[in-house]
């Protein structure tokens, strides 16, 4: 857990080392990332914000020689690709379950309540505000194919997710990543936005917490 703290909080500096020593390998490697985040539904704690920031912010410098559409293509790709596949794990969950009862073992059962919370507040919407949210983007597809929801509604609200956090996430990269201020302070802008991405979760456990106090 300390190396992946690490990798995080000093994403910038890892990242000059996976391109160093793997080239144009390093969009398979970062899609890799981005897709299993969502994608394999037990690993919600992988970078997804910071590490779109922070690649992008290297295809701003010409030194690396990457190209920001391309990550956009890739980081699309991924996100939806990783989105659906944890839909369609949450739509065979008794099955998978039952034939892999392992599986369970992975599954935080806290972080899946707070997703099914989460949807159940918000309905449809959740699906487009969870993508901004981490840990709680893993579930809520999970959560929203268990819930009956088809396909069909899953991904059309997906996209428009998908497209918004690439683009907010990849564009602010681009264009603010390597600011001379931005790039001296680069671990503690990681730390911003990881911190900012969770307020709205922090938010919803108090209110759910200090409204059950009230109820009692």
């Amino acid at each position: 857990m300390s190396i992946l703290i690490d990798f995080i909080l000093h994403i910038d500096s890892h990242l000059v080392t996976i391109v160093n020593t793997f080239g144009n390998s390093t969009y398979f490697i970062l899609f890799a990332i981005i897709f299993i985040e969502t994608g394999a539904v037990i690993l919600p704690f992988l970078p997804g914000d910071s590490l779109l920031f922070a690649a992008s912010a290297l295809a701003a410098n010409p030194e690396y020689h990457l190209n920001i559409w391309f990550f956009v293509a890739v980081f699309l790709v991924a996100c939806i690709g990783g989105d659906s596949s944890n839909f369609w794990i949450g739509h065979n969950a008794e099955r998978i379950l039952s034939r892999y009862r392992w599986f369970r073992r992975f599954i935080n059962e806290e972080s899946l309540a707070k997703g099914q919370t989460f949807f159940d507040k918000h309905g449809a919407m959740s699906i487009i505000l969870a993508r901004f949210m981490p840990i709680i983007r893993t579930f809520v597809p999970f959560v929203a194919a268990g819930s009956g929801f088809s396909y069909r509604q899953f991904i059309r609200y997906n996209l428009i997710a998908c497209v918004a956090w690439v683009t907010l996430c990849c564009g602010a990269g681009y264009f603010f990543g390597n600011i001379p201020v931005v790039k001296a302070h680069f671990s503690a802008i990681i730390l911003g936005i990881i911190v900012v991405s969770l307020i709205p979760a922090i938010i919803g456990v108090l209110k759910s917490r200090f409204g059950a106090k009230a109820a009692d």
